[in-house]
């Protein structure tokens, strides 16, 4: 069994909400945090498109050249931006008391960087929004959504700052992913000690009471203090209107489950969603 925590971070104001989180989750856990940060070829080439038919070869030459030499530059430049904001995340996870991590700087595909070290992990922790964050403020990060469709294990996703977590929902769907959710709370010591609000949006038939019973029933073998509910109405909706209405500082739910929460990563319905909720969202596939 994997016992660490992956920590995605950029340049953005939302690398200490990440680091801040994976330090709860850690010490919580007793889990270790490695904290990455990607650097994508974006970030250091400046090669450009096709030349040819538009200079002289001498002249495309002199230009490689000195793009060549401007790639070095930014490579540079980004490796020690890199290296800054990892001791920034350093700082921030020895702040929060934390001592079990390490940080790595890597260059190469987020994605395929995501896919090497989350074998070894068993959560993946990832700001909402990314270094755009200040300037696009209604939308999420590009690499939030990506990152959740590659990953294999749960995703963290943080909120803009961290705050302490007292209150914790689960939106519940009676799916596969909001079971694993569930079983991830029962076996695990993450939320020991707080209370669990399971809530289901929806029309409340029959199927849908057992289903939140059983979960309950789950949760409260556990030891857990449960209040478990199901409400009318479009589950972002009936969710969104929830934690904002009872302070819950943290959200559990299910990214692909069998019902309407099967959209909510993958079309608008989730992207408003998380948009919405400024709270910490743990999602279960």
């Amino acid at each position: 069994m994997s016992n660490k925590i992956i920590a995605l971070i950029d340049g953005s104001t939302y690398g200490k909400s990440v680091c801040e989180l994976a330090a709860w989750v850690a010490a919580r856990t007793g889990r270790s945090v490695e904290v990455l940060h990607v650097l994508g070829r974006r970030d250091v080439s400046s090669h450009p498109t096709d030349f040819s038919g538009n200079l002289t070869i001498d002249e495309r030459d002199n230009l490689l050249s000195e793009l060549v030499s401007l790639d070095e530059q930014k490579a540079k430049l980004a490796h020690k931006r890199g290296r800054l904001i990892l001791d920034q995340a350093t700082e921030c996870l020895k702040q929060a008391g934390l001592t079990g991590f390490s940080t790595k700087l890597r260059n190469g595909d987020l994605l395929d960087t995501v896919r090497e070290f989350e074998t070894d992990a068993d959560l993946i922790v990832i700001g909402k929004r990314g270094e755009a964050a200040d300037f696009a403020k209604l939308h999420l990060g590009s690499n939030l959504e990506r990152v959740v469709r590659v990953a294999h294990k749960p995703v963290l996703v943080a909120a803009r700052a961290f705050k302490p977590i007292e209150r914790v929902m689960i939106a519940f769907d009676g799916g596969a992913s909001s079971m694993k959710a569930v079983s991830h709370i029962t076996t695990g010591s993450l939320f020991k000690g707080l209370p669990l609000h399971l809530l289901m949006a929806g029309t409340e038939t029959r199927e849908a009471k057992e289903q939140v019973a059983q979960a309950s029933g789950l949760l409260e073998k556990a030891g857990y203090a449960v209040e478990a509910r199901v409400l009318p109405g479009e589950a972002d909706a009936v969710i969104a209107r929830e934690v904002q209405d009872r302070q819950i500082d943290f959200l559990v739910m299910g990214a692909y489950g069998h019902s309407r929460l099967r959209n909510l990563i993958i079309g608008s319905t989730t992207t408003e969603m998380i948009r919405s909720c400024k709270v910490p969202i743990l999602l279960f596939r």
